[in-house]
């Protein structure tokens, strides 16, 4: 075995043509997994890989014993069940047996489960009040690109419940423009993106009563700024504002909410980027919108409980889900 960690994408790489798979096929196997899953695969693979180092064992060939010790140490370490999970997901592609039909490893997550229940990552959220009012005191024409930027990433994150990575795929061609609204599909494939489901669709009204805070309107503004730019460097809605200019990736994005929240009050140590869909999707819920308008809107699908479980947080000190996330007074 090599000495050093040749990373996730090949190590999985080669457990499929240990198993077999012809090579004109591994490729393609390959790519049913998505980036940003072989990203978050890759630190449970480096441990696995460590350990089996230590141990002189085959990272390819183990036994349900071997796999519980591991995990039992990733467990003292402090992992949670979530990060557990991602593991065993992980060594499902590089194993020689099916760990999610083992009962051994199925008993053992159910242990997990009870001593350490996953909990979460919020006990309540911010009100996004705050931060809307902070905002609502930035031109959009008088600002610079920069501050623009941040302000729309942040207006677009609470009026539509979505990721990070969904802004970051947003791409010009696919806005439209309509007397009343602006409509952004998203034809990427996204965190969400499922077999015969349909990919989101944005639907930003404009918001006259709050007009500073209009998302539909710092769109527009944001487009007419930015147009010089993009014959030469980008064609996705958000660029970078520093030469030589590009697409902004999902991590320069978080970044740049994350620098609104922190100059808003919000804590940053407590809350990330992606707190702003905790926070937008309580405060629709709270103002009155109907469960299944959020998850239509948020893009989770008809039967799914995370809303209930993980993001419908007490708010701290259309049915129309960005109406009700800008308008104060829709209670």
């Amino acid at each position: 075995m090599e000495k050093n960690f040749p990373g996730g994408r090949s190590l999985i790489r080669e457990a499929l043509k240990r198993k077999e798979v012809p090579l004109a096929a591994v490729e393609i196997c390959l790519s049913s997994i998505s980036l940003s899953t072989l990203r978050q695969y890759n630190s449970g693979l480096k441990r696995w890989w460590d350990f089996c180092s230590r141990q002189k064992l085959d990272v390819f060939i183990s036994s349900p014993k071997d796999v519980l010790v591991f995990l039992s140490l990733e467990f003292d370490k402090g992992a949670s069940f979530g990060t557990l999970n991602s593991i065993r997901a992980a060594l499902g592609h590089v194993l020689n047996f099916d760990l999610g039909t083992n009962n051994l490893i199925k008993r053992f997550f159910k242990g997990v489960i009870n001593v350490r229940p996953n909990l979460p990552k919020y006990s309540h959220i911010w009100d996004p009040e705050i931060v809307l009012k902070f905002l609502s005191n930035w031109d959009n024409n008088s600002v610079t690109i920069e501050l623009l930027g941040k302000k729309l990433a942040v207006l677009l994150a609470l009026a539509t419940g979505h990721r990070v990575q969904t802004l970051s795929n947003i791409m010009v061609e696919d806005i439209v423009c309509l007397d009343e609204k602006i409509e952004i599909k998203i034809p990427n494939k996204i965190k969400t993106t499922a077999k015969n489901r349909y990919q989101p669709t944005l639907f930003i009204p404009f918001f006259k009563e709050r007009p500073t805070i209009c998302v539909a309107s710092a769109i527009i503004v944001y487009l007419g700024k930015t147009k010089h730019l993009r014959s030469n460097y980008g064609q996705k809605l958000f660029l970078t504002h520093k030469k030589p200019f590009h697409d902004a990736s999902s991590q320069t994005i978080s970044r740049w909410i994350k620098d609104i929240l922190r100059s808003s009050g919000i804590d940053t140590n407590i809350f990330s980027a992606h707190s702003t869909r905790h926070a937008s999707t309580s405060i629709a819920a709270k103002r009155g919108v109907s469960i299944d308008t959020i998850r239509t809107t948020a893009n989770w699908s008809e039967k799914s409980q995370t809303f209930a479980r993980f993001y419908q947080r007490p708010i701290k000190v259309l049915e129309n889900f960005a109406g009700a996330v800008l308008n104060p007074n829709s209670i």
